[in-house]
């Protein structure tokens, strides 16, 4: 009887040895497991706060191209208004076809610039302020014109 449980005693040790080892293994396996959890669950979290700072800098992006067509569309607007005063200016006077037809160049290179504009978003507020610039020179051109016409219906009007 003594030997049968000297043997189940051996091996029940046998047992509780390789159980242990089982048992050492498997928490080596979960701190390996632990580890590698928290190694993924860092990265997640970078790759999500980078994801956040890229939708913030797209948003952002977005927002400036919407406002920078909206501009583009203004100016082009302007453009459109200042070529109607300009054609109504040449068609009352002959002598000022010349004029008439340096504005058309130009109008026709503005256009151009304002295509070349809306495929470059990254230059546009520079181009803007170009065709900003021309809007001004036209208007006062214009005016320049508006008072030489005034000047030529007052002699007109003298004799």
């Amino acid at each position: 009887m003594r030997k049968v449980l000297e043997n189940r005693s051996l091996s029940d040790e046998e047992r509780m040895d390789a159980l242990e080892n089982q048992l050492k293994e498997a928490r080596f396996l979960a701190e390996e497991a632990d580890r590698k959890y928290d190694e993924v669950a860092r990265k997640l979290a970078m790759v999500e706060a980078d994801l956040e700072r890229a939708e913030e800098r797209a948003e952002t992006g977005e927002s400036k191209i919407v406002e920078l067509e909206e501009e583009l569309r203004v100016v082009g607007n302007n453009l459109k208004s200042l070529e109607v005063s300009e054609e109504k200016a040449s068609q009352r006077e002959d002598m000022f076809q010349k004029l008439q037809h340096d504005s058309e160049i130009r109008w026709k290179e503005a256009e151009a610039r304002a295509e070349f504009a809306e495929r470059s978003v990254q230059k546009l507020q520079k181009e803007v302020d170009r065709l900003e610039d021309d809007l001004v020179h036209e208007k006062e051109k214009f005016k320049s014109v508006s008072d030489e016409l005034d000047t030529t219906f007052s002699e007109m009007s003298a004799y």
